[in-house]
């Protein structure tokens, strides 16, 4: 038991790093809170609510991986080196794409309300 509850401990710790040093999870966040309040405003179902959930949190998820991602590369290579870059570019892509669906997935239930 005790080192399930270190492992939640560590995971917080990771967490928590990462909302102190990366300006795009706070972005992330502050949008996805923005989301849940037009989402109550809104009152759309419970469904809506978690396709929207899902997103919010592939889109979060995803954007910790990229920063581990990039504290990875930069410690086995702190030199620039156009692979390093590469790998960076790639993990970014990952979290855009994640992005712009989760927003197209937003227009189409919000609009659905608003329009």
């Amino acid at each position: 038991m005790n080192s399930l509850v270190k492992s939640f401990g560590f995971a917080l710790n990771g967490f928590l790093v990462a909302l102190i040093e990366q300006r795009n999870l706070r972005i992330h966040l502050t949008i996805s809170t923005l989301v849940l309040a037009v989402a109550y405003l809104l009152e759309i179902n419970f469904l809506e609510f978690s396709i929207l959930l899902l997103c919010m949190c592939l889109v979060i998820s995803l954007e910790l991986v990229n920063s581990a991602i990039e504290e990875l590369v930069d410690l086995v290579s702190p030199e620039k080196k156009a692979l390093a870059g590469k790998v960076k570019d790639i993990s970014a892509a990952a979290v855009l794409a994640a992005a712009v669906i989760a927003s197209l997935v937003g227009i189409i239930i919000f609009g659905s309300y608003i329009f």
